[in-house]
């Protein structure tokens, strides 16, 4: 249960992170409205995963699972560049979370 409350938050901070940049500094009431409300439920979500789960490991992969999903709507969504330096770093995120998780830390 403790990494399905995860990815839910990971999907609710994409999309409060999404809802930000719509918001155009918070301009627009609906967009920053989901902003409060997206992140409210992540962080919520968050809490209960780490009930169950490591937390450098938990925000490692909400942090860095919720950075390349970010982007990647960035890219596709907003129209923003990528640079080739940016994918690589991406992937090096990724790289990343799968080492914590290979790395065999024990949940409680």
């Amino acid at each position: 249960m403790a990494w399905l409350y995860l990815m839910f938050a990971i999907l609710f901070e994409v999309s409060g992170t999404t809802c930000m940049k719509a918001s155009e500094g918070y301009t627009k009431l609906l967009p920053t409205i989901g902003t409060v409300s997206f992140y409210l439920a992540s962080f919520t979500l968050l809490g209960l995963a780490l009930k169950y789960l490591n937390v450098g490991i938990a925000y490692a992969i909400w942090a860095g699972l919720g950075t390349v999903i970010v982007a990647g709507i960035g890219a596709l969504w907003f129209r923003e560049s990528l640079t080739w330096l940016q994918v690589a770093s991406i992937a090096l995120v990724v790289l990343g979370v799968v080492g914590l998780n290979l790395g065999g830390a024990p949940v409680h």
